[in-house]
């Protein structure tokens, strides 16, 4: 079941640089929210921070809260592998294991989440392709390697990893940006799929990809170079796009600055 996301005073810093300040917004379930602005404004660290994969960079902290249907993931009690089975992440880049064969990628998961289930792999492997809209054209070659597919699929191949365990949410960090127009295409079609199931959260430099694929659309900024991004306007994407209340955000959508 897909959950909402509230986050309240969210600080991210490395070290002691401040990378982004005070960002307060509710991600809404069984909908996708694009995370928008310029470059260096903090797309990629709020959404690491949702499942706290920023913590594999030495340094890395935050402060502020974030909910998960009102639990808060970086409460003492909870280890981060438990928020990522919850929260999956599809990287800007394909990343299938090189060494692994196309039915092991999508098992991988598993192996850490599910290991007494053996003999359910094959079923839940059989369900991710299918809702990543890949089964029918890799059924009959689970055994190749996942690096002899084409770049479009092995990004649907690296979703299908991420749903096998059965998330309520999908971080998907520029998902398009290495794909041609056709597996784009592919690819933004499965987002519109998945968010009937999944709370989906994707970072996009593409305008029109944002208005073609999301519902809401949170543009951030930088006032310079040395400050922290900041949120400045979360609003339903029909809205961001024709009348955003922020004049840094029509400036940004309208190509102005940024």
């Amino acid at each position: 079941m897909a959950k909402s996301l509230d986050i309240s005073g969210l600080d991210v810093y490395y070290g002691s640089f401040l990378a982004v300040q005070d960002v307060s917004m509710t991600i809404e379930p069984n909908a996708v929210t694009a995370l928008i602005g310029p470059s260096g404004c903090g797309k990629t660290t709020v959404l690491r921070a949702l499942n706290r994969m920023h913590e594999v960079t030495f340094g890395a902290r935050v402060e502020g809260k974030v909910l998960l249907e009102g639990e808060d993931i970086y409460a003492p009690t909870i280890p981060a592998v438990r928020v990522r089975r919850t929260i999956g992440m599809v990287s800007q880049k394909p990343n299938p294991f090189p060494t692994m064969s196309i039915y092991d990628n999508v098992a991988a998961g598993l192996r850490l989440t599910d290991r007494r289930n053996r003999s359910g792999w094959g079923d839940a492997v059989e369900r991710s392709l299918r809702r990543a809209n890949l089964w029918e054209e890799v059924k009959d070659r689970l055994a190749k390697p996942g690096t002899s597919l084409s770049g479009g699929q092995q990004q649907r191949l690296c979703i299908a990893r991420a749903i096998a365990v059965e998330p309520q949410v999908l971080l998907m960090d520029e998902p398009c940006s290495a794909l041609d127009p056709v597996s784009t295409l592919a690819i933004e079609q499965l987002i519109t799929d998945l968010k009937r199931r999944y709370t989906i959260v994707i970072v996009t430099h593409n305008m029109q990809q944002a208005a073609r694929v999301s519902d809401r659309t949170a543009f951030f900024t930088v006032a310079g170079n040395g400050h922290p991004g900041r949120l400045i306007e979360l609003a339903d994407t029909a809205q961001i796009f024709s009348q955003p209340t922020d004049k840094k955000t029509e400036d940004y959508i309208t190509g102005r600055f940024g």
